[in-house]
């Protein structure tokens, strides 16, 4: 299959639950700086979404992952999802039919993506769409799903609220990250008292209220820093009154600095195109 590139055309594409293999694969390439955003929709197929450039966020019913450079997603066949991608997009995606049993994650989740991992995934995407089985390219892709099936599952998983009142104030949350408002005032903004709008958050989303709040701020963290933005940028749009406070709160969401994190997803990137 054709790398799909800005010069592509809308008949470069086809849905892939409509070709008739066990796994199809895409590349993406996009050198503009921009934003792509698809609504929600569904596939028959399961997915896996590499981003090897750019960032990439995809909504779930009950939960946003964040995606950075060298991780992947994996969305099983028939979720409802939206994705939004950001700056300069490079990817690889691979559809895998429902009826495949090769050990493959039942829920979504974000994974790391072994050298190994993403050269199969570099590899397959050339494939021709219709490619011929049974030979070494049905072999390729057996050993693609092996990885999938193996990969390491990364905690970039925001758990989202379906409760009308928490789910809008999570959408304020989120538009206004920098705001480092109480609980009480949370609440307050919720129209529920603080003993409620904890107990909700934690019914909905397994977490307390702190702990949500900072999980938000450490997914966001992993999504502009994967953008280009600075450390000190970052630290400034959540709100955080000096670098190194940022720096404490990242570490304890994600086990280690912003910079070494983001370093470790840039280390020997290959590049594709």
């Amino acid at each position: 299959m054709p790398i799909l590139t800005d010069s592509s055309v809308a008949s470069d594409w086809i849905e892939p639950d409509e070709v008739a293999r066990p796994v199809v694969t895409y590349g993406m390439a996009s050198n503009k700086i921009g934003t792509i955003e698809l609504d929600l929709h569904r596939h028959a197929k399961g997915q896996i979404m590499l981003v090897q450039r750019g960032a990439l966020s995809c909504r779930v019913e009950g939960g946003l992952w964040i995606v950075p450079p060298r991780s992947a997603v994996w969305i099983p066949g028939g979720a409802l999802h939206a994705i939004k991608a950001t700056g300069t997009l490079e990817g690889y995606s691979a559809f895998v039919a429902a009826d495949i049993d090769a050990g493959l994650p039942q829920r979504c989740c974000t994974v790391a993506v072994t050298p190994l991992l993403r050269e199969l995934l570099f590899r397959a995407a050339r494939l021709p769409l219709f490619y011929d089985e049974g030979g070494a390219n049905s072999r390729l892709l057996a050993v693609l799903l092996d990885e999938i099936a193996a990969a390491e599952i990364e905690d970039l998983h925001l758990p989202m609220p379906v409760d009308p009142r928490l789910r809008a104030l999570a959408d304020l949350m989120m538009a206004a990250p920098s705001e480092r408002g109480s609980l009480e005032g949370w609440a307050e903004r919720a129209g529920l008292s603080e003993r409620t709008l904890g107990r909700l958050i934690s019914r909905e989303t397994g977490m307390s209220f702190g702990r949500w709040r900072q999980q938000l701020g450490g997914m966001l963290a992993v999504q502009w820093l994967a953008d280009g933005a600075s450390i000190q940028q970052v630290a400034a749009d959540l709100g955080y009154e000096s670098v190194p406070s940022f720096v404490t709160m990242f570490r304890k969401t994600l086990g280690t600095s912003p910079g070494r994190y983001m370093a470790e997803r840039h280390a020997g990137r290959t590049a594709g195109f």
